[in-house]
């Protein structure tokens, strides 16, 4: 290795060149691709999917959901066991279960392995969302630095979201929906590779012991949740089934409280709740998504059953909104390192709301000018929400921290998209077989909740980013002062080569 590539290490800061930071960024964003992508990319081929498989609506809700749902349930896990043995070393292994997922999906003979193979997907990507934030946040020691390459980040997961149904259209439209999951393969090998030459390991100074018993909470309350709501279509929410899961659910959030303060290395972290900026930014990020998730699933089915487009010009339809969160995402970062997070958790907030509002009126024979505009709204949602949300969640967390800090921000981000996709799915599902008019009847309860979710984000963005909050984040900070040094700099991370 030559010098210029060498890691500089000065008290205990391994300080890289910037070529070689700008490397690690670049590898860190080949994963976040192909996880995010996964999700709008998918969404595009449903109705292909749905002919192919003879799927009924709730087996592709859960085609989407069972990746988005094992996203969601073991992020924690993956991060604070990659702080524990090392992020390089999980990080490579998620591509590899990633690659091999993506490879089944492509094989799967009906719905019931298509599911099955996207939950191993996920167990990949579970390794590879978080991992790789921790991996940034531990290579950009400069907070503004870090906030530029955080808003690239989160950039790089708004190309994936926004390019999704286009590359999705396109693979539909030219080799099938299966070609959607070949893709992955080629990107994951490459990024293998590269993290093995060019990524050095890291790991928290502190190691953090597994929690069997909360992980098992955290799997219980989210899979009774989605699966209630996904079902209820079909059984209604008065089914002993449902309510059942429900109760299963509720019980699950109150054995989390009760268990998780008790034990010395909690898989749930509460302590960081105290924190309103913190606690804030993952209700945010589970609105955002939701509202995203629920926008996505609606709006391919919209475009391609009721108004009949082809896979292909349906993603372009989402084309603009994809390329605004392109662009927005690091000049948000930007914005977030300079002048804070408030303004763009408002410009977001409201985007969505509006855009919810502004969709009640699309109907089947809506002009395609003002469809595409009512797109943008929520291309900006996105666009302004991740880098604030993202930064806030790993600002000022110890560096022992750091995984499970950002493993909670995608928490709320992966449980928002798994819940948007089941209400929506299951507000639409019963009309999709009934006409146009039938479905966009419909979807209006979807944009009322759109409209709501965008208050309650400018709501929380005004109250986490004030004085007060700021208080409470400083006295949060100072209950992990014993741990590792306190005050979130990646100095106390050992990294190597």
């Amino acid at each position: 290795m030559t010098a210029s590539r060498r890691a500089k290490v000065t008290g205990g800061v391994a300080e890289l060149s910037r070529r070689r930071r700008l490397l690690v960024l670049a590898i860190c964003c080949a994963s976040i691709v192909v996880v995010v992508m996964d999700v709008s990319i998918v969404n595009v081929a449903l109705p292909e999917m749905r002919r192919d498989l003879h799927a009924s609506v709730p087996g592709l809700q859960w085609t989407v959901d069972a990746y988005t749902l094992v996203l969601a349930g073991f992020l924690v896990l993956a991060g604070s066991t990659a702080d524990r043995v090392g992020r390089r070393r999980i990080f490579q292994v998620g591509l590899a279960v990633f690659g091999l997922g993506s490879l089944l999906c492509s094989l799967a003979p009906g719905v019931g392995w298509l599911v099955a193979a996207r939950a191993l997907q996920a167990v990949g990507g579970t390794m590879l969302n978080p991992v790789a934030m921790a991996i940034i946040v531990t290579v950009f020691p400069d907070r503004a630095e870090r906030a530029r390459a955080i808003g690239v980040f989160g950039a790089m997961s708004g190309l994936s979201l926004g390019l999704g149904p286009v590359l999705g259209g396109a693979l539909v439209e030219g080799f099938g929906w299966r070609s959607i999951f070949w893709i992955n393969v080629p990107i994951v090998a490459a990024a293998f590779v590269c993290a093995a030459l060019f990524v050095p390991d890291s790991r928290a100074a502190r190691a953090r012991r597994f929690d069997p018993v909360g992980q098992a909470l955290v799997v219980l309350v989210l899979g009774s949740l989605v699966y209630a709501i996904i079902e209820s279509g079909r059984l209604g929410w008065t089914s002993p089934l449902i309510l059942g899961l429900l109760a299963v659910a509720v019980l699950g959030v109150l054995g989390l409280l009760a268990y998780e303060p008790r034990r010395v290395d909690p898989l749930l972290e509460l302590r960081l709740f105290r924190s309103v900026p913190f606690s804030s930014a993952i209700a945010m990020a589970l609105f955002a998504l939701c509202g995203f998730g629920a926008f996505l699933f609606v709006t391919t089915l919209y475009l391609q059953v009721v108004r009949g487009m082809p896979a292909l010009v349906a993603g372009l339809c989402l084309l603009p909104a994809g390329l605004l969160i392109v662009a927005l995402s690091p000049v948000t970062g930007r914005l977030v390192g300079g002048r804070g997070p408030r303004l763009p958790l408002v410009v977001s907030g409201a985007a969505l709301a509006v855009g919810g509002g502004a969709s009640l009126w699309l109907g089947p024979a809506t002009p395609l000018p003002a469809v595409l505009a009512t797109y943008l709204l929520f291309g900006l949602c996105l666009g302004t929400v991740n880098p604030p949300i993202t930064n806030t969640a790993v600002s000022g967390m110890p560096a022992s921290m750091a995984g499970v800090a950002a493993s909670l921000a995608s928490v709320g981000r992966q449980s928002g998209m798994a819940l948007g996709i089941a209400i929506s799915g299951t507000i639409v599902g019963p009309a999709l077989a009934h006409g146009g008019t039938a479905f966009t009847s419909a979807a209006r309860t979807v944009w009322w909740l759109e409209l709501g979710l965008g208050l309650a984000i400018l709501a929380l963005g005004l109250l986490s980013t004030g004085r007060w909050a700021a208080g409470t984040a400083a006295r949060a900070a100072a209950l992990f002062d014993g741990v590792d040094g306190g005050g979130g700099r990646p100095s106390g991370d050992l990294l190597r080569r």
